[in-house]
């Protein structure tokens, strides 16, 4: 299905096979970028125009830009597979375009039609596939949209730009799966009630980054929010869910509302269900974390995203102390088997029974 929405084509002069094939050996996070982007234009009183897919370019944007100012800005983040057998596929792209609708209705900001949404994506993984590693790696895409009006006042813009770029990416943390350290932020809040939290704008993980780096000055990869209220409830990490399994096999994880309702979130509660485990969405504070973790009630700890899919969290360090998730060296077995039937869907390894696979022609 098509969006009824003509788009241009101006193909980009590509990358030279060879270099495109050193570069993604070994790419990193979100450092290399694909010959092509994907731009349209929407304005008050016209909606959705001038699509196009063109060469990767920056923008030009004037000094009184909306976005500059005023933060109108959202973003989602996916992924494109190679298979084993070549195919390209993605995840579940429909809840991205749902979930980037809601983002856009929280900050003033006209929606996108979702096949719309999803032809934009498809026309860059289809035009960049070369550009897929093969192995573990996958083409990360970025959909964004941001308010490029030229004014200055405190209003909804009349003018946006929704673009779509993709990164060849490697694993989002180094170390082979190793459990990741995490550190409890106990001055700084991510979101609270009635407010962001659950959208998806650049703003959220603005306020994020200084907690982030208390974390890595802390010897920590990432950083755990509580909540704004109490300074009590875990909330999530800076750009990631996060899942606690008990002595008893159940898991619990903090409920929607402030925290942002993670695509792969959602995807584990499910498989989890059907396969027979208690998943509670509940409210779990900092001190049942740490006491559940020392008398053993509590096994394991993991957190999930598009960009860490799924990664184990061994050590939990805080303002005076820190403790440990089971050994703290090893992703449990719960941890592991989540892990392993969430990537197996994703890349066309195992039966795709839910229709969570969009395959790319």
């Amino acid at each position: 299905m098509t969006s009824g929405l003509e788009f241009r084509v101006t193909p980009a002069t590509p990358v030279p096979a060879a270099e495109r094939a050193k570069l993604i050996e070994d790419p990193g996070f979100g450092k290399l970028f694909t010959d092509h982007m994907v731009t349209i234009e929407w304005t008050e009183g016209k909606g959705w125009h001038d699509a196009e897919l063109r060469p990767r370019a920056p923008f030009s944007l004037d000094p009184a830009s909306a976005v500059l100012h005023y933060a109108q800005e959202i973003f989602e983040g996916m992924k494109a597979y190679r298979g084993r057998g070549g195919e390209i596929t993605m995840f579940r792209p429909e809840q991205n375009a749902r979930r980037f609708n809601e983002s856009a209705a929280r900050m003033a900001m006209p929606q996108i039609p979702e096949d719309l949404f999803l032809e934009a994506v498809e026309k860059i993984v289809a035009a960049d596939r070369d550009w897929i590693p093969d192995g573990d790696g996958s083409l990360y895409l970025r959909p964004f949209m941001f308010s490029d009006e030229v004014f200055l006042g405190v209003r909804p813009a009349a003018h946006y730009i929704f673009c779509v770029i993709a990164s060849p990416v490697g694993p989002y943390f180094k170390g082979g799966g190793k459990p990741v350290t995490i550190w409890v932020s106990d001055t700084y809040t991510r979101a609270a009630t009635g407010g962001t939290g659950a959208a998806k704008c650049g703003g959220n993980y603005a306020g994020s980054l200084i907690a982030q780096a208390e974390a890595i000055r802390q010897g920590c990869d990432q950083v755990v929010f509580l909540d704004a209220a109490e300074r009590r409830w875990v909330e999530e990490l800076g750009g990631m869910n996060v899942f606690f399994v008990m002595d008893d096999g159940s898991i619990v994880t903090p409920p929607l509302g402030t925290i942002l309702p993670g695509i792969t979130r959602a995807s584990l509660i499910e498989l989890a269900r059907a396969d027979g485990v208690k998943v509670e969405e509940k409210p779990y504070s900092f001190d049942e974390w740490k006491a559940d973790a020392e008398s053993g009630r509590l096994r394991e700890v993991f957190a999930c995203g598009t960009a860490a899919v799924v990664a184990a969290i061994g050590k939990v360090r805080f303002v005076g102390g820190e403790f440990s998730i089971g050994d703290a060296s090893t992703a449990g077995p719960v941890t592991q088997k989540l892990r392993e039937a969430l990537v197996g869907i994703q890349r066309g390894e195992s039966n795709d029974e839910r229709g969570w696979i969009r395959k790319i022609a």
